[in-house]
């Protein structure tokens, strides 16, 4: 068995010639980060949907949140609407696949919040409903997408799309901006100022 070695090298040149780009999404990631901060400092929750790999990237980044990324500090508030087969499978049993994000939306979300709505190509209809029940509990939606962002970037309050399609490379970005995430929430959390702040809003 012959392995194309060139086929490892084209893959990272084009994570490569993505992530040379990535300064141009700091604004939009420290912007996303202060709603995130906000919202936990307020006693709010972090809550994460996707479909296929922006799925596993919702858990993953849930459970950063909720145990740890690198430093020992409180837990922060925070779920992924991916993981509960009883009620995804409930649910698009009885409402449809559609509906899986949204009914979850609508039964544990409030209005200090924050939905974070992962999609490749923005074009997923379960993460564009969940957006819009989100919208109606008047809480925050905050879009990772890649493309064109498609109907994702037209409703989410605030929107980082990732200049690619291809949708590994998107997921890559993706991943790396929640870790950033996690990093800058260990900061906070060390200098006081979040846990600060979450005591006071009580």
């Amino acid at each position: 068995m012959t392995i194309n070695v060139q086929s490892f090298s084209n893959s990272l040149q084009r994570h490569l010639d993505l992530f040379s780009g990535a300064l141009s999404y700091q604004p939009f990631a420290e912007q996303m980060f202060r709603q995130i901060l906000l919202c936990l400092q307020q006693g709010g929750k972090v809550v994460w949907c996707g479909n296929g790999g922006s799925a596993a990237d919702s858990q993953h980044l849930a459970a950063e949140f909720v145990v740890r990324y690198k430093d020992n500090r409180a837990g922060l508030a925070s779920l992924a609407l991916t993981t509960d087969t009883s009620i995804l499978t409930a649910c698009a049993n009885d409402f449809g696949f559609e509906q899986v994000f949204a009914r979850q939306v609508s039964a544990l979300m409030r209005p200090n919040d924050i939905l974070i709505a992962l999609s490749t190509s923005g074009k997923s209809e379960n993460v564009n409903l969940a957006v819009e029940a989100a919208q109606r509990l008047g809480a925050t939606s905050l879009a990772l997408t890649g493309g064109d962002g498609g109907r994702l970037a037209q409703i989410a309050d605030q929107v980082l799309c990732v200049d690619s399609t291809e949708t590994a490379r998107i997921q890559e970005m993706h991943l790396f901006i929640g870790h950033w995430w996690c990093e800058a929430l260990d900061e906070a959390c060390a200098l006081g100022a979040l846990v600060e702040l979450r005591g006071a809003g009580r």
